[in-house]
């Protein structure tokens, strides 16, 4: 049993409280597998059981959530579409929709990039167990764009390798609230656990190094359109940096605002460009992934406005 400490912020309040788990959460436990362990008991609400999945949260709270070991999953094939970029008989380059979870875990068994893999692939890496098949990195649910998989333990490592040195290109476009005095910095700041709840990253002295490198695109009143390039890549790591200079992504409820802004239902962050050495031919190669339409739209908007 792993148990999770949560103090509510005071801009959640009022949030139902199967509604605020779930967006605290999200990236590792979905909404209906929340609300089977409040039904079972296995939440508090400052040291008092709660059962009820409807009531309201109050700033301060401190929520305390009992997950269970998870049980083995047999991760099955599945004809999910996937949008295929580039494939060989080493690599493939996928561009992820945004929702879409890259590997199963505990209330996301099915549905998954890995479920859609397995299916589209006749070979994957093992490296990454049962679980993850062919998986490298990865990025967030909500997130767009550009993955690189491998079909096979010898590219496995080296792209891997690749990520540990830093030498993989990663260019995220994001839209984030604010505007900056200068056209572009970089944010060198560790990152960790947060201590006030253990499903959020944070800026912390014990932390491991991150870098973000970001430039002004496009100033778009109180938003600003950026391009942030990864050094490192940590977890969040984007969002937890914007977030840390004052800058949160907009549409991002767990690091920035949990109003409705826009239109934008979840943060606007789109993986795309992408560029590796292949494992094999030695051949630097780049790719580029175009902004999905529910992101334009929402720049249409803010532009307007």
């Amino acid at each position: 049993m792993q148990e999770y400490l949560i103090t509510v912020e005071s801009e959640y309040q009022g949030m139902r409280l199967d509604a605020f788990l779930a967006s605290q959460t999200g990236e590792e436990l979905s909404r209906s597998f929340i609300v089977r362990l409040i039904e079972k008991g296995g939440l508090s609400v400052n040291g008092l059981e709660e059962t009820s999945k409807k009531i309201k949260i109050k700033g301060g709270d401190i929520i305390k959530l009992s997950v269970p070991e998870p049980e083995a999953i047999d991760v099955a094939a599945e004809d999910i579409p996937l949008d295929i970029v580039y494939e060989d008989e080493a690599v493939a380059v996928i561009n992820k929709p945004r929702g879409m979870v890259v590997h199963p875990a505990p209330g996301n068994e099915t549905g998954t990039m890995v479920n859609a893999l397995l299916f589209h692939f006749k070979d994957l890496s093992s490296i990454g167990g049962k679980l993850r098949p062919g998986i490298v990195h990865r990025i967030d649910r909500d997130t767009s764009g550009l993955l690189m998989v491998a079909k096979n333990d010898i590219a496995h490592k080296s792209l891997s390798e690749q990520l540990k040195v830093h030498s993989i290109t990663r260019v995220y476009d994001a839209v984030v609230y604010n505007s900056f005095r200068d056209d572009e910095g970089t944010v060198d700041a560790p990152i960790g656990r947060s201590k006030n709840n253990r499903f959020k990253m944070a800026v912390v002295p014990d932390g491991r190094r991150a870098v973000t490198h970001y430039k002004v695109v496009e100033r778009l009143g109180n938003f600003t359109r950026i391009e942030a390039r990864l050094e490192t890549g940590r977890t969040h790591q984007i969002r937890v940096h914007m977030s840390h200079i004052r800058h949160p992504l907009l549409g991002d409820e767990v690091y920035g605002s949990a109003k409705k802004v826009m239109g934008a239902e979840t943060q606007m962050l789109h993986a795309k460009v992408l560029g590796f050495v292949h494992p094999i031919t030695g051949e630097y190669m780049e790719f580029k992934a175009p902004l999905p339409e529910h992101y334009v739209k929402v720049l249409d908007r803010l532009r307007k406005k």
